[in-house]
């Protein structure tokens, strides 16, 4: 690892061309702000601002549940399946010219069910997206159904319902993010949830200790099976867990902007992002929530480079732990690896 903290040119193109994949962003948190603008002006009358300047101001969190706050209202604009499908090409949009090949996007189906959009018409929305996906910007586009935890028993069995009755053709995970806080008193109905899903062939992958501690890693661990881990940072906290996590391999999907856009960390120069590596813990760099956090999943690599150090090797390291992270084809991943490995080759 290196120690400048500036962006060397050479550095800056490799991870432009950089293959990627991103496999923590939400439907929601992915719309750029032309998009919100445009939903907020067609929608009149929600919460959320019809100025850019009003609207950046507005993506300016104190906490998490101020942020959960603004989640909220912005989802709320959201109300039919053309909103949907927009919102999955902007993203696919995004990313293209940031060497992203591949993307796991959470979904909320629970929060298109309140607004009373019909499941199959929100399938229809997510599959013809991702065709265009492919087709108009190249980038592959998979779904993970995520429970919002603060809602509940209903959240979990609408999300469940989804996900067994109508799923997207890419459909490959199921999730929980919210307000982690919240989860307890529904223990029993989230692990019934995940144990239902998994049956069906859903890998697990649920958020856990971004704003708690151990305790919840632990319990998407044991109690959801969980194959891999949104954010997991607080795992530290807990040197038995960090052992499970090293002999395991269990990977966690790290998003350090995000933590300090949302206060889980004072500043991006306090993330444990070097300790998780040096600990030996498997680590992917992802966006979580780009447009809200001014930041974007090529961003990520550059803030690793540019505020840890971390040079070509790492960052390619990055990248690959991405790939075989995700649930891509195996011959998909090889070619994803060997087109890493012969940038980095390229010096």
């Amino acid at each position: 690892m290196t120690t400048d903290t500036h962006i060397d040119p050479s550095i800056d193109a490799f991870i432009d061309a950089l293959p990627k994949v991103e496999l923590h962003v939400h439907l929601i948190g992915s719309a750029s702000v032309a998009t919100v603008l445009e939903l907020s002006r067609r929608h009149p009358g929600s919460a959320v601002p019809t100025t850019e300047e009003e609207l950046r101001a507005f993506y300016r969190f104190v906490d998490f549940p101020h942020f959960a706050r603004v989640y909220r209202a912005v989802n709320a604009l959201v109300r039919e399946p053309e909103d949907v499908a927009t919102l999955v090409l902007g993203l696919a949009r995004d990313l293209a010219p940031q060497g992203a090949r591949y993307v796991e996007l959470q979904v909320t189906p629970y929060a298109h069910h309140m607004v009373g959009m019909p499941m199959r018409e929100v399938t229809e929305a997510l599959d013809l997206a991702a065709r265009r996906s492919l087709t108009e910007h190249g980038v592959e586009m998979a779904y993970i159904f995520d429970i919002p935890g603060e809602y509940g028993e209903e959240a979990a069995r609408i999300t469940l319902d989804h996900a067994l009755q109508e799923p997207p053709a890419a459909l490959v995970g199921f999730g929980i993010g919210g307000i982690e806080q919240e989860r307890v008193k529904f223990r029993d109905a989230y692990r019934s949830a995940f144990t239902a899903a998994r049956a069906a062939g859903l890998h697990s992958v649920p958020h856990g200790g971004e704003m708690t501690g151990p305790e919840t890693i632990w319990e998407v661990i044991d109690g959801y099976g969980a194959e891999r881990i949104g954010h997991g940072i607080n795992c530290l906290a807990d040197p038995r867990l960090v052992a499970h996590l090293r002999d395991t391999q269990l990977p966690l999907d790290v998003c350090p902007t995000s933590n300090v856009c949302t206060g889980q960390i004072a500043r991006i120069e306090d993330h444990p992002l070097p300790r998780l590596l040096e600990e030996g813990l498997y680590v992917t760099l992802n966006s979580d929530d780009p447009p809200m956090f001014a930041t974007t999943l090529a961003e990520e690599y550059r803030v690793a480079h540019r505020v840890f150090g971390f040079g070509v090797e790492e960052l390619a390291g990055f990248a690959r732990n991405g790939v075989r992270a995700s649930y891509l084809g195996e011959a998909r991943k090889r070619e994803l690896l060997a087109e890493i490995d012969a940038l980095v080759a390229a010096g």
